[in-house]
């Protein structure tokens, strides 16, 4: 290749732009910030050109991790919680004592996005921003960018642009004519602000309002209360509020994000964006939607003048979905919804964003909306949040502790008890309710009834079915009806949801293999035993063992009144025990199921010494599954927690003080006997010291007596006869004069 080839000339580096993002921590700045992080500067204008050109587009999209390299968004940002760590791609957290501070901190930078969507409190320092950056114009040393993320809501009480026919979108050309819902004055008052003062200098600060639909996707925001209700279950049906008619304008946070990144890289003339997708779904579809993918996907929908009164529905083209209509006036007494959310929820507008769609390089993750992407949003969803179902399995002999096991693990993890007997029951009594359908009169329903009624007529025939198993076997279900019945209830979307943990079943290899035998071969993984159902495959199998005499003494000690009308009876526990020893004695039984499968069952040994806390498997089962992978306890669930913990620890705080002043007194009646026996041994010693010391004089007592007391008594008496001047010289003198060993 020639020396004046051009391809030989050196690519010029695109420069990285910092991009400042007011609270990086929320949802959105949380998201939007991740994605522009791994975009490279200009790739969306690339992009464009490419399409124009009819290439496939640029190697630097937005979803290829480049974050940090040469020609990436370098963001920079405060945090809404201080103590919160910092994402992974923020290149500085900003913090500031003064708002000169702040200042000094954003003239560095390119772009600065404001986030107004999710915190009213941040308006007033946006309108001080964009105002401050203003007056430094003349000091700048580059372009800069400002962009305030606001919301559709600064639309919410705009008048149709013809009332003959409301149906008629609103787009980008109709910005002067938006009205604010009440309580988004203040952000239509932003917005104002902002493209006011990106008319000076258009060279040197232009500015920019995106009015965002409502996000969704990455975890949820504004529908996280839809989406938290319906995954967890325990409401009855899923609440739409008021009508649900109204049209909900929506966004998918990524696409929001990308909107954002061709305003970075284009510096469009449009200064008032509207960020929407193609959906025009009501709240009723959504939450219909959102009901029947996350919740039970039953039909059951319950009349706004009467909520008691419950009534079937014929399923919209969403399919089925269990939802109840409330007023707007009870749907603000929900405490977990926010004032801003039942606001947003609850606008109605049709808008198109015309500009996004024709001059914008967009690469929609959910251009129609939320409804036709529901199945995506729901992975999203439990991903990001961590909301990932648990399984477990817990087999061993009758009477070995299986049911309390299962039910403490249940209890920590809030998963679902499987247990046999509720199995089928549950599933009869459906059959029952749907077989019945049958007898009542038919309405006029179109294809949907008489779906329904081919639906009734397929349990009617399979609860037939059903019963006469039963008669044929001795009042028990064959196995291929159980496995039906067990297959339905796994893949049901609480199981799904939140997890399950199978009580003693299944009990055989064939059990097992057809239980978990996968429906399409694709989704199935290879093995030894075939193919299996990952999505209900336990993820740890606990075996507890336990020797045939410990378990009849176990039966035996039951009192009277627990046995009666159970399997518990003598005859019928060791008809259980002995079926159960005899299918467990060939190379097929159903651990080796599961140790085939690697999934290796972990074994405990129940004993007489046993905790009945089941401590030791609790802890062995706690590390095996590791934490919870759900919302946790609801705050009444921790008031409760905390109640009980807080009279523990006073409990214990009590215990140790009886425990304190029980040891006090041993301590003290100790000392007493101990001083009472040194005061008796030193008693003792004195009079033994007396005793010797007596002993020890009887020799020089005899000495004086003999030597020394006679003499001195003549020498007293003497000197009492003369009575001298001094007579203590006096019987000196006597005593030396008439000693008797003196010679």
């Amino acid at each position: 290749m020639s020396e004046a080839d051009p391809t030989d000339e050196p690519v010029p580096k695109t420069r990285s732009r910092r991009i400042f993002i007011n609270h990086v921590d929320t949802y959105s700045g949380l998201n939007i910030g991740k994605y522009l992080s791994q975009c490279i500067v200009g790739a969306s204008q690339e992009d464009m050109e490419e399409e124009e050109d009819g290439d496939g587009g640029s190697v630097h999209s937005a979803g290829e991790a480049v974050s940090h390299k040469e020609g990436s968004y370098r963001i920079v940002g405060t945090l809404k919680d201080p103590n919160s760590k910092p994402p992974d791609f923020l290149t500085q957290v900003i913090n500031f004592t003064t708002r000169e501070e702040l200042l000094e901190q954003m003239l560095e930078c390119d772009t600065i996005l404001y986030n107004i969507t999710e915190d009213a409190e941040v308006i007033d320092e946006a309108v001080w921003s964009v105002s401050s950056l203003h007056t430094e114009i003349e000091h700048f040393d580059g372009p800069k960018t400002f962009i305030l993320l606001s919301t559709v809501m600064t639309w919410a009480k705009s008048k149709p642009l013809d009332p003959d026919d409301p149906e008629i979108p609103f787009t980008e050309d109709d910005y002067r004519r938006r009205k604010a819902h009440p309580n988004f004055k203040e952000h239509i008052s932003a917005e104002k602000m902002v493209i006011k003062f990106g008319k000076t200098n258009k060279q040197k600060f232009s500015t920019y309002v995106i009015a965002s639909g409502l996000p969704y996707g990455m975890g949820e925001n504004i529908f996280h209360f839809l989406f938290k209700t319906a995954w967890l279950g325990d409401a009855p049906a899923l609440q739409c509020f008021g009508t649900g008619t109204n049209i909900v304008p929506t966004i998918h946070i990524k696409d929001l994000a990308c909107v954002i990144q061709n305003v970075c890289d284009g510096h469009p003339k449009t200064r008032y964006l509207v960020a929407v997708d193609d959906s025009q779904n009501s709240l009723e579809e959504i939450v219909r939607c959102i009901s029947y993918y996350v919740g039970t996907g039953k039909i059951r929908k319950i009349a706004k003048e009467d909520f008691d009164y419950m009534r079937q529905i014929v399923s919209t083209r969403l399919g089925p979905g269990k939802i109840e209509h409330i007023s707007k006036e009870d749907a603000l007494l929900i405490k977990d919804l926010k004032q801003s959310e039942f606001d947003s929820l609850l606008v109605n507008l049709r808008m198109e964003a015309m500009f996004v769609k024709e001059s914008m390089s967009i690469r929609w993750v959910a251009e129609t909306g939320l409804v036709e992407s529901i199945e995506k949003i729901i992975k999203e969803f439990k991903n990001t949040r961590g909301l990932l179902p648990m399984r477990a399995c817990v087999l061993g002999p009758p009477a070995s502790g299986k049911t309390a096991l299962v039910g403490k693990i249940c209890s920590h993890y809030k998963l679902h008890h499987i247990k046999i007997k509720d199995v089928i029951d549950e599933a009869v009594q459906k059959l029952e309710q749907s077989a019945a359908r049958l007898e009542q009169p038919g309405g006029e329903g179109g294809d949907e009834e008489e779906e329904d009624d081919g639906k009734a007529q397929e349990d009617a025939e399979l609860l037939e079915a059903v019963k006469e198993s039963k008669e044929n076997n001795n009042g028990r279900l064959e196995d291929q009806y159980v496995i039906r019945f067990f297959r339905e209830k796994l893949h049901s979307m609480p199981c799904q949801n939140q997890g399950f943990v199978l009580d003693g079943f299944p009990k055989t290899f064939q059990q097992a293999k057809d239980l978990f035998a996968a429906d399409d071969e694709e989704e199935g993984d290879d093995n030894k035993n075939g193919v299996f159902d990952a999505s209900i495959m336990p993820e740890i199998v606990i075996s507890l063992q336990a020797d045939d005499e410990f378990l009849k003494n176990r039966i035996m000690n039951l009192p009277e009144e627990v046995v009666q009308g159970t399997h518990n009876t003598e005859e019928g526990f060791m008809r259980r025990l002995n079926e159960f020893r005899s299918i467990n004695r060939e190379d097929e039984t159903v651990l080796n199921y599961f140790d085939e499968l690697e999934i290796h069952p972990d074994e405990y040994t129940v004993s007489q010494n046993d905790d009945v806390e089941y401590k030791a498997v609790m802890s062995k089962i706690k590390s095996s599954l590791g934490e919870a992978r759900n919302y946790g306890p609801t705050p009444e669930e921790r008031e409760a927690m905390e109640r009980v913990a807080a009279e523990e620890r006073l409990q214990k705080q009590e215990e140790e003080r009886l425990e304190r002043e029980r040891r006090e007194e041993e301590e003290a009646a100790l000392m007493k006997q101990r001083r009472e026996e040194w005061l008796s041994r030193l008693e003792e010693v004195r009079k033994q010291e007396l005793e010797v010391l007596e002993e020890q004089a009887i020799p020089l007592r005899n000495y004086l007596m003999k030597h020394v007391m006679p003499t001195l008594t003549e020498g007293l008496i003497e000197c009492c006869k003369v009575r001298p001047g001094d007579p203590v010289d006096y019987l000196a003198e006597f005593l030396f004069k008439n000693n008797p060993q003196v010679d």
